[in-house]
């Protein structure tokens, strides 16, 4: 298998001698994995944390589990570079030797995070500023500014270090750049000339940047790049288009930083080592799907830190079910595969308050990262700390070293079970048909969310929200979701979904029409189209590129007050609204699906849907308050169409992968699936109780 990989892969690098390497890599990144194991499982380890004398056992216990594979160095650079200049390796030697010898690869990761504090002592502008002028300080984590150069400089002297010793390393899979990286705002002079060199290489002239900015209001306007500082953020009535290329300066900042590092790595790497970060799913971060130069992505989720999500009065042991399923949905396109890099082994620390998972709950995450596609899962970590600030956070065994958690047990078991699959599979088996036929794509931009949460309009509003609004639906239709970016050719599905999307361009307008008018099925929603890219409104009506599109106007929008919601009245049934509603006059032709219901404009268009060439467009003015109204219209869309749905419980998710289908019930109820009859259960069977897990494959 591997030797037919190999060779598709350089008969891949022929075909394509045009394109760059970092391209060429990131478009087969299937290549590092055997299709034959289906998913793997690994462990964080900190073999720094604890007497030597027990690194053995612990390797071997990690084995016993059933672990695949151990993460190794991701906080360790003072143990790495104890002195300036000065390297020490053999520990981790050692620990990359245990691993092997107990039949374990390895994840090698960067150190990026906590830089040890004789660089910081000795260069203390490398640490962030904050606004207030605040300096923060050895002793915590992710606390160097990415935007400082002599930190990207010296980092890259470490990891060029780290990669020269384990790129060559057949006992190393892959590498993990930094830890949970995520843009942040640095006040520090060196920070504050950065931002002002980057928007000279956007805009190239002042005036340009003056027009970009509208700083002709509040006498804001700027003579020379040198005038431009930082916007603050904490003040309400800042330039809100300063503040938009700021949050696009510090994405770029923190993807510059992450994709130097790979650069570094590959040069020394073996071609079989893959290269990625691992992200928290926080859809506003500019940065999670945009390095051009790592294999794939990865992300980290935990579930249970004591928010009140979930269903039933003790849904929070479980959480909800789409946290999980929207991060598949998220970052697998990306590079048409993911992992995970920490999934939870059980009670956490950091929370508000922190409870136990539900018996059971960590085997049901596992199985819904697997649902996904994920191609492996790490948890954090395999000992539970006896000091620091994680103290109380749970491992795969307990404080003791020993005894397994009942997080590890249900690590175990699910390991077990994909051994189990592993048997079954089947490389020429496929997908459930009438589930690819409802695969729905949802366009999606982090800079609508910047711009629209920075100027909401009305404290109802909260652009994730109306998002998952849809996703939900979505979800509950059993359909596939993929979350696109406008890159992305639309002719791959037959419907896409694009929410919400406020920053626009002709461009964007025009593929959007060609995709309809070819026989693409096309649903935005309010507040889309209404500014240009800067966030600047149209010296037009609202939203007016749109309107020969969507075969209506807007007339006008309206925000009522929480204490009295209005209504929009859609096949006989009131949804009730407090968030954000168009008014619209739709054209001649266009039919009219849904109407106001109350106050001045009682009677208006609400949602409209029209033909046009071969495809339709819907348009859903309003943001009900529950999102039952948005899954109704998607449900009447999707039968006009004669793309047949589910209709799964709260709670019940329904996923195929690998010619296997895979249900999984967060609910506090127990259901009976909706699947034919003739399958063969794998694992668990037609009637799935609360945190249940359902496999199976089709006859």
């Amino acid at each position: 298998m591997r030797i037919k990989v190999f060779i598709l892969f350089i008969s891949y690098l022929i075909c394509n001698q045009s394109l760059s390497f970092s391209q060429t890599k990131a478009s087969y990144p299937q290549r590092f994995f055997d299709p034959g194991k289906l998913t793997e499982v690994g462990v964080y380890y900190y073999p720094e944390h604890w007497d030597e004398s027990q690194w053995e056992r612990d390797f071997a216990n990690m084995k016993a589990l059933g672990f695949d594979f151990v993460h190794l160095a991701e906080f360790a650079w003072a143990h790495l570079e104890p002195e300036e200049g000065i390297y020490t390796f053999e520990w981790l030697d050692k620990a990359v030797s245990l691993a092997d010898t107990y039949g374990m690869k390895v994840i090698m990761c960067t150190s990026t995070a906590t830089p040890p504090v004789w660089l910081l002592r000795k260069h203390p502008d490398i640490a962030i500023m904050k606004e207030n002028g605040m300096r923060l300080d050895h002793g915590a984590r992710q606390h160097p500014s990415f935007s400082s150069t002599f930190y990207r400089e010296y980092s890259l002297k470490m990891i060029e270090k780290l990669a020269q010793h384990y790129g060559p390393d057949k006992r190393i899979m892959g590498w993990q750049l930094d830890n949970e990286p995520r843009p942040a705002a640095d006040y520090s002079e060196v920070a504050q000339q950065r931002f002002r060199d980057w928007l000279k290489t956007r805009y190239k002239t002042i005036d340009k940047l003056n027009k970009a900015w509208g700083t002709a209001f509040w006498s804001q306007v700027y003579n020379d790049f040198s005038q431009i500082n930082i916007p603050q953020l904490s003040v309400r009535f800042m330039n809100p288009h300063q503040i938009l290329d700021y949050q696009r300066f510090i994405t770029d900042e923190t993807v510059s930083f992450l994709d130097d590092q790979a650069r570094t790595i590959r040069k020394y790497a073996s071609p079989d080592q893959w290269i990625t970060s691992n992200y928290i799913p926080e859809y506003g971060d500019g940065h999670l799907r945009a390095s051009k130069e790592q294999d794939f992505p990865t992300y980290t989720r935990y579930q249970v830190f004591g928010e009140n999500l979930g269903i039933g009065p003790r849904g929070y042991r479980l959480s909800h079910v789409e946290r999980i399923a929207m991060a598949n949905d998220f970052f697998r396109p990306v590079r048409n595969l993911y992992g995970v890099m920490e999934l939870q082994p059980g009670q956490v620390n950091w929370g508000q308050i922190n409870p136990q998972p539900l018996p059971g709950a960590v085997r049901l995450w596992l199985w819904h990262v697997f649902a996904g596609g994920s191609k492996f899962t790490c948890t954090y970590r395999f000992r539970a700390p006896i000091y620091g600030i994680e103290m109380y956070h749970y491992g795969i065994v307990d404080t003791d070293g020993i005894t397994p958690t009942r997080g590890g047990l249900e690590f175990k078991k699910f390991i077990e079970e994909i051994k189990l699959l592993r048997k079954a599979y089947n490389p020429k088996a496929k997908n459930n048909a009438a589930y690819e036929a409802r695969r729905t794509a949802i366009l999606y931009h982090h800079e609508n969310t910047w711009d629209m949460q920075r100027n909401k309009q009305t404290t109802q509003w909260n652009t994730i929200n109306h998002v998952s609004k849809y996703y939900d639906a979505l979800k509950s239709f059993g359909c596939p979701v993929d979350f696109i970016e406008e890159q992305t050719d639309f002719n791959n599905y037959k419907i896409i979904i694009a929410p919400a999307y406020q920053l626009i361009d002709s461009s964007l307008v025009k593929k959007w029409t060609a995709y309809v008018e070819q026989g693409g099925n096309l649903i935005l929603s309010c507040r889309t189209g209404h500014k240009n890219r800067n966030g600047q409104l149209w010296e037009a009506p609202f939203a007016a590129p749109i309107y020969e599109l969507i075969g209506s106007k807007i007339d006008f929008y309206d925000l009522p007050l929480p204490e009295t919601p209005n209504h929009v009245l859609f096949g006989n049934i009131a949804y009730p609204w407090t968030s954000w509603g168009e008014i619209l006059l739709p054209d001649n032709g266009t039919e009219i699906w849904g109407t106001y219901e109350d106050d001045f404009y009682k009677g208006s268009t609400a949602i409209t849907f029209r033909r046009l060439g071969k495809g339709t467009v819907t348009y859903v003015s309003v943001d009900s308050q529950e999102g039952k109204m948005e899954k109704e219209v998607l449900k009447k869309l999707y039968s006009r169409l004669s793309i047949p749905v589910l209709d799964l419980p709260d709670g019940l998710h329904i996923e195929y992968r690998d010619g296997f289908g895979i249900a999984v019930n967060y609910a506090d109820k127990t259901y009976t699936l909706p699947v034919p009859e003739n399958v063969k259960y794998l694992i668990g069977d037609k009637t799935i109780p609360t945190a249940g897990v359902s496999v199976w494959v089709e006859n």
